[in-house]
């Protein structure tokens, strides 16, 4: 298949919102090596599949990732490489077997000017609807404590749309720590359906679905 996020006009709007949960939401992060393990993994694979990732969260049983990746071809090819190696560092770690993953992975095209640090806060704000912490950056496996406190983790590519916020860094960092706190419920519930794209009507016009996954129409395809 053709690398079409090179070709089409899509090229510098369209990013990823990923989701995955383990097979019956068992808990497969449960130690915090787990999760550093799993952390790693995903700089490994990322740096493989030459993606950016913007915002991301893992809990116990399942994890967000918003990212864009320069051939949406190979989205799957990623994720089937990160969730396998998983897989294999879990049983191996457990003295189990079977499946770990249940299903499919869910994959959601997001406009990036326009809904990215949206679907950042959503993410985000995971462990805080969860009630596991107040503040989203006292949680220590996500990518909040960049963009509210300027920790850096060694994976996360700084949202355009956060740098827009101020020049700067101490304000910017400040002005997201209220953002997080001022979320819309309605808001949020876009980035819950996964079989739906976020965007304006011309961004969706320009999707696609091959193999299940939205992406790019080919440049010069004919309207359907």
């Amino acid at each position: 298949m053709p690398s079409y996020a090179r070709r089409h006009q899509l090229s510098n709007s369209l990013i990823y919102h990923v989701y995955n949960r383990s097979n019956n939401r068992k808990f497969i992060f449960q130690e915090d090596t787990d999760f550093r393990h799993f952390i790693d993994l995903f700089k490994l694979y990322s740096r493989k599949f030459c993606l950016k990732v913007y915002h991301w969260v893992i809990m116990s049983n399942h994890y967000h990732l918003l990212l864009e990746i320069e051939d949406p071809a190979r989205i799957s090819s990623f994720m089937s490489g990160l969730n396998r190696a998983y897989t294999h560092y879990y049983h191996k770690q457990n003295h189990s077997s079977g499946l770990l993953w249940q299903g499919r992975f869910k994959c959601q095209p997001i406009q990036k000017e326009n809904y990215m640090l949206s679907c950042g806060r959503y993410i985000e704000r995971n462990p805080v609807s969860a009630k596991i912490v107040k503040e989203a950056y006292e949680y220590p496996y996500s990518s909040a404590k960049l963009y509210c406190l300027g920790i850096a983790d060694g994976l996360t590519t700084l949202d355009t749309l956060y740098l827009a916020l101020s020049e700067d860094a101490c304000q910017r960092q400040k002005k997201y720590r209220l953002f997080l706190q001022d979320f819309n419920t309605q808001e949020e519930e876009l980035f819950r359906s996964f079989e739906n794209p976020v965007g304006n009507i011309e961004f969706v016009r320009r999707l696609i679905k091959i193999n299940g996954r939205l992406i790019p129409r080919r440049a010069g395809r004919a309207k359907e």
